[in-house]
């Protein structure tokens, strides 16, 4: 049986901010693989695969959904973070720690 987080109390922006960042998980795992792809790239002076994996990267952000999202959360992240429900900030970094290790 898998333990999650409660989001009943929540507020209504936590809960969607939440929600959001689940959908674009997948996204930010791959822009997080791409970010060391192109560091490595750029100390091992592989400026054709710097260049290739920055294009990447830039198609993700291109993508109309992903920016809507990305958009939305970006909107939400000063409502949550002054937030007055004492359970939103440590639930959304719960789940963003979750994430995190998920990623690879």
């Amino acid at each position: 049986m898998a333990v999650s987080a409660p989001v009943f109390g929540l507020s209504p922006a936590a809960q969607e901010f939440m929600a959001i960042s689940k959908e674009l998980e997948p996204v930010q795992c791959e822009k997080r693989r791409l970010r060391r792809q192109i560091t490595l790239a750029q100390v091992e002076r592989r400026d054709q695969d710097v260049t290739a994996l920055r294009k990447r990267f830039a198609a993700l952000d291109a993508e109309p959904k992903t920016a809507r999202l990305e958009k939305r959360l970006a909107e939400l992240e000063p409502r949550v973070s002054r937030s007055s429900d004492p359970e939103d900030l440590p639930a959304i970094s719960f789940q963003q720690r979750e994430a995190f290790y998920r990623c690879d």
